[in-house]
C-alpha cells in the first residue's frame, strides 16, 4: 500500500511539472534544457493550490535563478574545476548546476532538495538532458561532508535560511571547496568570501527588479 501511495505521489508531482512548464533554455546557459515556467503568476497560483491540498512549498524550482546559471556556465567553461570530483549541488532547485557538474565530469554529483516538487523537476530535468541524477527529498544540512566541491546558487534571500545554512557551509569550507554564487541578496555575508567571477545574468522583471542581474561567484572561506 505504501508503495502504490508514494508512486501515485511521483506521478502526481510528474504531471503538475509537466502541465505548469514548458521545456526550454536559461539564457546564460542554452547548452541545457529545462521545465521552466514562462510567466510567474500562473504556476505561483497553481502551487497555492497544490500547496492548499498537498503541502507543497513555492515552485523556485521552475524558474532558471541568476545564481544556478551563474554556477552552471561557470562549470560548463572551466570543466576541471569539477572533473573527477565528488559534487554537491545544495538547494538545487531544478537542478541546473547539478546538471552542468555531470555534463563536465564530476566523478558524482548530488542533487539536495527540500521540496518534493523541485526533486521530481531534477529528475525530469535531468532526464531531458540524458544525465542520471540521484535527487531525493532530503536536508543535508548538519550532515558530515562527504563531498569535494558544494555549489550553492542564489541561497541568501531570506534571513532565516542564511542562518540555517551558513554556520554549516563555513564548517564544510575547512575540508572542501564551497562556492556560492549570488546576485546581491540581502543576506550575503559581508565578510568571508572571495570573489571568483563576475556574470551579467539575463533575468526577468516578473522576477527581478531589472532585466539584468549582475552576479557573483564566491569561495566561502573557512
Amino acid at each position: 500500500m505504501k508503495r502504490l501511495q508514494y508512486r501515485q505521489s511521483v506521478d502526481r508531482n510528474a504531471r503538475f511539472i509537466a502541465d505548469h512548464t514548458i521545456v526550454a533554455t536559461a539564457p546564460l546557459v542554452p547548452e541545457i534544457r529545462l521545465h521552466l515556467a514562462t510567466e510567474i503568476t500562473p504556476i505561483w497560483q497553481a502551487s497555492e493550490d497544490w500547496l492548499a491540498e498537498h503541502d507543497v512549498e513555492p515552485p523556485f524550482w521552475a524558474f532558471a535563478w541568476p545564481g544556478g546559471q551563474a554556477i552552471a556556465r561557470h562549470v560548463l567553461d572551466n570543466p576541471s574545476l569539477v572533473a573527477g570530483r565528488r559534487v554537491l549541488d545544495f538547494a538545487a532547485g531544478g537542478g541546473i548546476a547539478a546538471i552542468a557538474c555531470l555534463m563536465a565530469g564530476a566523478a558524482s554529483v548530488e542533487a539536495a532538495e527540500i521540496d518534493r516538487l523541485a526533486v521530481a523537476a531534477i529528475l525530469a530535468n535531468a532526464a531531458l538532458n540524458g544525465v542520471d541524477l540521484p535527487a531525493a527529498v532530503l536536508d543535508v544540512v548538519d550532515a558530515p561532508v562527504r563531498w569535494d566541491l558544494i555549489l550553492c546558487g542564489d541561497v541568501c534571500y531570506e534571513a532565516p535560511m542564511t542562518r540555517h545554512i551558513l554556520p554549516w557551509l563555513q564548517r564544510c569550507a575547512a575540508t572542501a571547496e564551497v562556492l556560492v554564487a549570488d546576485p546581491g541578496r540581502a543576506y550575503l555575508p559581508a565578510t568571508g568570501l572571495q570573489a571568483v567571477a563576475h556574470f551579467d545574468v539575463p533575468t526577468s522583471l516578473e522576477l527581478e527588479d531589472r532585466i539584468m542581474r549582475p552576479t557573483t561567484l564566491y569561495r566561502l572561506l573557512a
